[in-house]
């Protein structure tokens, strides 16, 4: 079943957070990622190289990092706090294989599938959109492919990780989709506009 949980508000005047915005640079466009399994791992130490090898994607010791290897990903949230995404379908032999691998040791994985969505940002417009609501510095220098963090946009907490040039994968709880991404396309509108 496809997630519908970023489809706008109705209104016949108003345009699909799915438009394309032209702008003078090119075209950026807000896309909804599939569905994903999302685990919130919190560990240290030997624990997360025990993670790292059960999952198949290294966590990252780095702050604010990502790694990813086909549908998996591994982003820093924290020093002992990641978030795993994986195929939907993979998401409960993932949580039983870490639960394995972990047992006895000090750790927490939690199943947060229901609680977040994701879209990705995509376009030449896309850092300076984010940049409208969003306080860090997003210029390729400040904020390199790779790169991921746990922010806010406007008034929703957000997770960004920028995994091209210009394209951004943002992680926001469900109950903020629909804000996020309209607040987005008003800012987009209006970029196009200008």
């Amino acid at each position: 079943m496809p997630d519908t949980s970023l489809a706008a508000s109705s209104g016949a005047a108003r345009r699909s957070v799915f438009a394309d915005f032209t702008l003078s640079e090119g075209t950026t466009r807000i896309r909804p990622l599939p569905p994903s399994a999302r685990f919130n791992f919190r560990g240290r130490g030997e624990v997360v190289d025990v993670a790292s090898a059960a999952f198949g994607v290294a966590l990252p010791r780095q702050a604010c990092r990502a790694d990813a290897a086909g549908s998996r990903a591994a982003l820093w949230l924290g020093p002992d706090e990641w978030l795993l995404l994986a195929d939907p379908e993979e998401g409960p032999a993932i949580e039983a294989k870490l639960a394995a691998a972990l047992a006895g040791q000090r750790h927490s994985v939690v199943d947060i599938s229901h609680r977040n969505t994701a879209f990705a940002l995509v376009g030449p417009g896309a850092a300076a959109a984010l940049n409208a609501a969003c306080p860090l510095a997003l210029d390729i220098s400040a904020f390199p492919i790779g790169m991921c963090t746990r922010t806010i946009f406007g008034k929703a907490e957000i997770v960004l990780w920028r995994t091209d040039t210009e394209r951004f994968h943002v992680e926001v709880w469900r109950s903020f989709a629909s804000y996020v991404t309209q607040y987005l396309e008003e800012v987009l509108g209006e970029q196009a506009a200008g």
